[in-house]
């Protein structure tokens, strides 16, 4: 640590330094001044002088520096060299929640299967929820008052060619039953891998609802029967991102149809287009929906090339590789 009344000789020091400058450089329009062909200094430099009031006011902040960083011996909360660390803060560990920078990956994180309490499902890279732990509360990544997804309660209802669809987000209490009677329907859970009591699904669901709206899980309601279960997320903040060149906002959707009824209808196609059209409706910052079902899932990327999406890469996910399916917002008319 400096001495106590190092601030001060440094700003006196730098205040003399700036005087002799100005008592011993050339004078305006000398021949032999700075700039000029005569000069014995370096050409590209420019001898300036600092107003004596700019100089006061630094001489006035190393003073108050030294009061405030000396009395008392203490030291900033927010700079302790040896206390214990934030748990958010530890670069090689679990980080907090809310303490993503957007668009940023910490590369510690790299290949680990998890990221901010989410893991990637080992079966088919859905983002598989842990219970939350309740320790620390999530922070958010964005100023109160803002959404990461723009408000999906406020979407509204589309017009499709089946019906008037509608994204309500899950109520756990009202909508849970439902939700993990579909994830024990042995086609939903080859992929979803929630089957069993209803608690895995609940898990799930509550690590999204406490969670800090990177992800929201909704039901889809088709001429107001709910009918299929939706994910609307924060591509660009998932583990996702790790696997493709992810560009800010880009919003990813994870989907099943709930009952047999409907199935093999091709409502898939149809709702896969009409929600990726309010995402690109509601969300102005969004340029791209993204989507990574596996690529063994035949009937599903071939409902998402029918929806619009193009195929645009294999992506390696844990124990599994996924087709990756992007609807740009500059080829939304053309696909």
């Amino acid at each position: 640590m400096p001495p106590p009344d190092a601030s001060t000789d440094a700003a006196a020091d730098t205040t003399h330094r700036a005087v002799a400058r100005n008592e011993t450089g050339p004078a305006a329009g000398n021949p032999g001044g700075a700039g000029s062909p005569n000069s014995s200094g370096n050409a590209d430099t420019l001898d300036l002088r600092l107003p004596d009031d700019f100089l006061a006011l630094f001489v006035q902040g190393a003073e108050a520096a030294q009061v405030t960083g000396t009395a008392g011996g203490e030291s900033n909360s927010g700079e302790s060299s040896g206390g214990e660390q934030d748990p958010g803060e530890l670069g090689g560990g679990k980080q907090d929640p809310g303490r993503q920078d957007p668009g940023k990956l910490d590369p510690g994180e790299q290949g680990s299967g998890e990221h901010h309490g989410r893991t990637t499902h080992p079966q088919h890279g859905r983002t598989k929820y842990p219970a939350p732990c309740g320790t620390r509360p999530a922070r958010p990544l964005t100023p109160a008052g803002e959404d990461l997804l723009d408000r999906v309660v406020d979407w509204g209802r589309t017009a499709t060619a089946v019906g008037a669809f509608h994204l309500v987000p899950v109520h756990l209490a009202r909508d849970l039953p439902l939700i993990s009677r579909w994830m024990n329907d042995p086609a939903v859970a080859a992929f979803w891998e929630l089957a069993g009591p209803s608690t895995a699904t609940e898990d799930h669901l509550r690590a999204q609802l406490d969670g800090d709206g990177r992800s929201v899980p909704c039901l889809g309601m088709l001429d107001g029967t709910p009918m299929s279960y939706w994910e609307i997320y924060r591509a660009d903040l998932d583990p996702l991102a790790r696997h493709y060149p992810a560009r800010l906002h880009d919003t990813g959707i994870h989907l099943l149809i709930g009952g047999v009824a409907h199935r093999g209808r091709g409502l898939g196609t149809i709702l896969l287009r009409a929600v990726s059209d309010l995402v690109l409706d509601r969300r102005p910052s969004c340029a791209r929906v993204v989507a990574e079902p596996d690529l063994r899932n035949t009937p599903s990327v071939s409902a998402f090339l029918s929806a619009g999406f193009r195929f645009s890469a294999e992506v390696e996910l844990p124990d599994k590789k996924a087709a990756l399916m992007v609807r740009d917002r500059a080829l939304r008319d053309l696909l």
